[in-house]
C-alpha cells in the first residue's frame, strides 16, 4: 500500500467514524437509562480500558506490521494455517455490512421525512414506520441508495474519497451532535433526564447484568477486534502513536455516546415525562428513534429542524461507519488480486444483493444483527489470541517504541483477558436466548426464530466449516507484505503451545 493518511487528524477521523454508528444514538441512550445510568457509564469506561484500547492499540500493531487486510495479516502475524482467523474476521463484519446498509437507509428516508414537514405536530409516527418498512419498494431503493453512495466514496480511494469524505463528516457529527445536545438539555425539565444519565445508582453496581450490559455495548460500539482499525493502520506512516491513536478513538466514540445519550434523554424527560421515557425506552432500538424521537419531535417547538439535524446525525454516523465496512472488503480483495475499481464494484453489488432480504423483513434484519453481532465478540477474542500466539510483550515492546503514550503491564494482563472476558459475555447470551428470548411460540432450540440459540450457533457453525475448509486458498492468495516471507518460513514448525515464544 503507497497511500498513507495524510495527518494524525484524517487517521483518528476515520477510526472515530468507524466506531460511531447507529449503535451510539440509539442504542447507547435505550441501554444506559435501562441499566442504571450514571453506574452503567462508570462500568463503561472501565470497559473501555480493559478490552477496546487494548484491542483497538493490538489491531493498529497488526495492521502496520503486516500491510496487509484481515486474512493476509492474521495469516501472517500467527501462520499460514490460521489465515482461516482473518476471514472469519472480515467475514463476520461483512455480515454486519450488509444489513447496515438497510438502516443506513432507514436513516436516509427519515432526513427526507423531516426535510420536507413530513415530521410535524400530530404526526403518527406509527403508522409513518409501518408504512415505510412495510414497503420493500421504499426500504430496497434507500438500501440502494446507501449503497451507491459508499461505492462512491470508496471508489476513489484513500486521498481522493475516504480523506475528503471523513475531513467533512465526522466534524459536521459532533457539531450537529453539540447543538442537538444544547437544545435537549435547555429544556424545562431537562434536568431529570441528566439525573437519570449521569447520577450513579449504587445499589445496581453489584449487579451482573448490569456488568454485562456495558460490557457489551462497549464492544458493539467500539468495533474493536472487528478488523476495522487493523484495515485503516495499514495506511498509517511507521511512527504513528499506536496508543494515542486509539486512546483518542475510543474518547471521541464515548463523547459521541454522551452528546446522544444526552439529547434523547433530556428531550423525552423533558417533553413527557418518566411514565413515557420508560415506555419509550422499552420500545428497542428502532422504535425508540424511528416512532417515540419521532413523535417527539413532532410535538416540540422547531420540531421538524430538530429532526432534521437528528436524522442528519444518524445518516452522516452511518456513513462513516459503511465506509470502514466497505474498505475492509476491499483491501481483502485486492490483496487477493482484484483491482481496485472491481473490487469496489463487485462488493457494491453483492452487499445490495445480500441486503435485499433485510430490507424486504425486519426480523430478518433483526436476526442477522443478533447472529453477527455477538459473533464479533467472538472476533476480538481471536484477535487477543493472535498477539499471545506472536508474544504479548513483543507486541507491548513494538507498540511502545512509537508511541510517546506508553503501555504498561497492565496491557498485557488485558489482552491476556479478553478470552476470557467474552467466554463470560457469550455465556450471557446464550442464556439470554434461553431465558429471555425464548418463549412457548418462540423456543430457543428453532432455528427458524429470530433470536434463538440454534440460529446463532447453526449459522456460525456453517461459517467456520467453509472458512476453515478454504483456509489454504485464503493462505495462498491473500497478498504479500513486509512479514509474509517470516511467516512462510516458520509455517513448517511445530506449533507452540506458549504464545509468548511463538513466531509470527
Amino acid at each position: 500500500m503507497n497511500e498513507t493518511f495524510g495527518n494524525r487528524f484524517t487517521y483518528i477521523a476515520a477510526g472515530i467514524g468507524m466506531a460511531v454508528g447507529a449503535g451510539n444514538i440509539w442504542r447507547f441512550p435505550r441501554v444506559v437509562a435501562e441499566f442504571g445510568g450514571g453506574t452503567f457509564l462508570l462500568i463503561l469506561l472501565l470497559a473501555n480500558l480493559v478490552w477496546a484500547i487494548p484491542l483497538l492499540a493490538a489491531e493498529s500493531l497488526i495492521g502496520r506490521k503486516t500491510r496487509l487486510g484481515t486474512v493476509g495479516a492474521l495469516r501472517d502475524f500467527m501462520g499460514r494455517r490460521y489465515a482461516w482467523i482473518g476471514a472469519w474476521v472480515g467475514t463476520v463484519t461483512l455480515g454486519i455490512l450488509f444489513y447496515y446498509t438497510v438502516v443506513a437507509g432507514w436513516g436516509f428516508r427519515y432526513f427526507v421525512y423531516s426535510i420536507t414537514g413530513t415530521v410535524h405536530k400530530g404526526v403518527d409516527s406509527q403508522a409513518l414506520w409501518d408504512g415505510f418498512t412495510g414497503s420493500p419498494a421504499q426500504t430496497i431503493l434507500f438500501e440502494a441508495i446507501a449503497v451507491v453512495f459508499m461505492v462512491a466514496i470508496v471508489y476513489r480511494g484513500l486521498k481522493g474519497g475516504i480523506e475528503k469524505v471523513l475531513q467533512i463528516t465526522i466534524p459536521a457529527l459532533f457539531a450537529v451532535l453539540l447543538i442537538l445536545t444544547i437544545r435537549a438539555v435547555t429544556l424545562p425539565g431537562a434536568i431529570d433526564g441528566l439525573h437519570f444519565l449521569f447520577v450513579p445508582d449504587w445499589s445496581r453496581l453489584g449487579s451482573a447484568q448490569v456488568w454485562l450490559q456495558a460490557f457489551t455495548q462497549m464492544a458493539f460500539s467500539t468495533g474493536a477486534g472487528w478488523g476495522l482499525l487493523l484495515t485503516y493502520a495499514v495506511y498509517t506512516k511507521e511512527r504513528d502513536d499506536i496508543t494515542l491513536n486509539a486512546s483518542a478513538l475510543v474518547f471521541g466514540n464515548l463523547l459521541a455516546s454522551l452528546l446522544a445519550g444526552t439529547t434523547v434523554l433530556c428531550t423525552i424527560y423533558a417533553l413527557r415525562g418518566s411514565g413515557f421515557a420508560s415506555e419509550a425506552l422499552g420500545a428497542g432500538n428502532s422504535g425508540l428513534a424511528f416512532i417515540y424521537l419521532v413523535k417527539l419531535f413532532g410535538s416540540m417547538s422547531g420540531g421538524v429542524f430538530f429532526s432534521s439535524l437528528f436524522f442528519l446525525a444518524f445518516s452522516l454516523a452511518t456513513i462513516s461507519t459503511l465506509i470502514s465496512f466497505f474498505e475492509l472488503g476491499i483491501m481483502n480483495l485486492v490483496n487477493m488480486g482484484l483491482t481496485r475499481g472491481r473490487a469496489v464494484v463487485g462488493l457494491g453489488v453483492v452487499a445490495f444483493i445480500l441486503g435485499v432480504p433485510s430490507a424486504y423483513n425486519v426480523d430478518f434484519l433483526n436476526n442477522q444483527d443478533f447472529v453477527w453481532g455477538v459473533a464479533l465478540l467472538v472476533s476480538g477474542a481471536l484477535v487477543s489470541i493472535a498477539v499471545m500466539r506472536y508474544g504479548v510483550e513483543r507486541a507491548r515492546e513494538e507498540i511502545n517504541a512509537s508511541s510517546d503514550l506508553q503501555l504498561g503491564r497492565w496491557w498485557s494482563w488485558c489482552i491476556r483477558a479478553v478470552p476470557l472476558l467474552f467466554l463470560v459475555m457469550f455465556i450471557w447470551w446464550i442464556y439470554q436466548t434461553i431465558t429471555v428470548f425464548s418463549s412457548a411460540k418462540a423456543p430457543w432450540w428453532n432455528p427458524l426464530e429470530v433470536f434463538s440459540t440454534t440460529t446463532l450457533l447453526g449459522q456460525w457453525v456453517v461459517l467456520f466449516v467453509i472458512l476453515y475448509a478454504l483456509n489454504g486458498f485464503f493462505a495462498r492468495r491473500s497478498g504479500k507484505g513486509p512479514m509474509t516471507s517470516s511467516s512462510e518460513a516458520s509455517s513448517g514448525r511445530a506449533e507452540g503451545v506458549e504464545g509468548e515464544t511463538a513466531s509470527p
